[in-house]
């Protein structure tokens, strides 16, 4: 599966400036990892983004996001973006910054 570069770079910009930031491939897409944790990422042309538990409920109530299901089974703490709404500066700026929050909070891996 190939991912929307347009996306990506988009994200990059947003997170370049980070000395802790890396990129991968992964689920057929790329992923941006903060101090080894995965934080955000692009699978085709959708965001995918680490809110953490706490967060999911409110989200979800975002009228651009699902939950991040890959395997029939949604993963917790994680949403899934997409739709022209992540044409929107300021959406993906929330998505982006919504998941550096939490995952700051977690130990480098």
């Amino acid at each position: 599966m190939t991912y929307d570069e347009g996306l990506a770079q988009r994200m990059r910009e947003r997170l370049g400036e980070r000395p802790d930031v890396a990129e991968r491939r992964m689920f057929g897409g790329l992923a941006f990892l903060l101090h080894g944790n995965m934080t955000v990422g692009v699978v085709g042309d959708e965001l995918i983004a680490r809110v953490g538990p706490e967060q999911a409920g409110q989200a979800l109530a975002r009228p651009e996001a699902r939950p991040m299901d890959f395997t029939g089974r949604p993963m917790r703490g994680w949403v899934t973006v997409g739709g022209p709404a992540l044409a929107e500066d300021t959406v993906l700026d929330h998505w982006i910054t919504t998941a550096t929050a939490f995952t700051d909070t977690l130990p480098p891996k």
